[in-house]
C-alpha cells in the first residue's frame, strides 16, 4: 500500500512538473512570437499582401510541422525571402517554443480573403480532395491529410481554411521543385500531375472550408 501511494504521489508530482514545463514553453513561445505577429498576426490567422505575398494560418497546425517548415527555410529546402532572415534568427529552443505556442492557440481563419469560384470549380476541388483522379494517378488529398483534410501528426498538415493564393503558390512551388521538403517527395509527384485548373479548384475548395475541424458540418 505504501509503495502504491508513493508511486501515485510521484506520478502526481511528475504531472505537475510536466504541466509547469509545458506552460513555460508556451510562455517563452509567446515572447518569441513577437517576431511573427507582423505577418502571421497575433491570432496566428495569417495575412496577405494581394499579388505580392501570402502568409499562412499557423493555428490548427501541429507544432512539429511548424518547426519542420521553419527548419526548411533555414536549410533551403523551402524558399521565401521574407521568412529566411527570421528563421535564421531563431535558436533551436526558440523555434521549439514558438511552434508549440502557435499550435496551442484556438484555430482561426484569416478574414482578408474571399473565395471567388464557380460551382463547377468548387465541385472539381471537392472531387480531387476526397476522391482524387486515379485515371491520372492523382490520389485524394484526404489519403494523406486525413479525415476531411484536417491533418495527421507533424507530417501532413491541416490544409483547410488557408488563403487560396497561398495554397496555389505552395502547390506550384512543389511542381517547380523550388520546395523539396515533403516526405519522399510525395507532394512534388502529385503537384506535377495537376493542371492549373486542378490547382485553382483544390485551393478554392479548401479555402471555402472552416479552418477548425469542430466547425465542419
Amino acid at each position: 500500500m505504501a509503495k502504491a501511494l508513493l508511486m501515485t504521489g510521484a506520478l502526481a508530482i511528475s504531472s505537475v512538473a510536466i504541466a509547469q514545463v509545458d506552460q513555460a514553453v508556451l510562455d517563452r513561445g509567446k515572447e518569441v512570437s513577437a517576431l511573427c505577429v507582423a505577418c502571421h498576426m497575433e491570432s496566428g490567422a495569417g495575412s496577405s499582401i494581394p499579388g505580392v505575398e501570402y502568409r499562412p494560418r499557423l493555428t490548427g497546425l501541429d507544432a512539429g510541422y511548424i518547426q519542420h517548415q521553419v527548419e526548411s527555410y533555414k536549410n533551403g529546402t523551402r524558399v521565401n525571402v521574407s521568412m529566411k532572415p527570421f528563421a535564421d534568427l531563431l535558436t533551436e529552443q526558440q523555434l521549439h517554443d514558438v511552434s508549440h505556442y502557435y499550435a496551442s492557440l484556438p484555430v482561426v481563419k484569416a478574414e482578408d480573403f474571399e473565395v471567388e469560384a464557380s460551382e463547377e470549380t468548387l465541385a472539381l476541388g471537392e472531387k480531387l480532395v476526397y476522391h482524387g483522379d486515379w485515371n491520372r494517378y492523382i490520389p485524394a488529398c484526404v489519403a494523406c491529410h486525413g479525415v476531411d483534410a484536417y491533418g495527421i501528426g507533424n507530417t501532413f498538415p491541416n490544409i483547410n481554411g488557408q488563403n487560396p493564393a497561398y495554397v496555389k503558390k505552395a502547390i506550384n512551388d512543389w511542381k517547380e521543385d523550388s520546395r523539396t521538403n515533403d516526405p519522399l517527395h510525395l507532394m512534388s509527384r502529385v503537384a506535377k500531375r495537376l493542371t492549373e485548373a486542378d490547382i485553382d479548384a483544390v485551393a478554392a475548395y479548401l479555402a471555402s472550408q472552416p479552418a477548425a475541424k469542430e466547425e465542419k458540418k
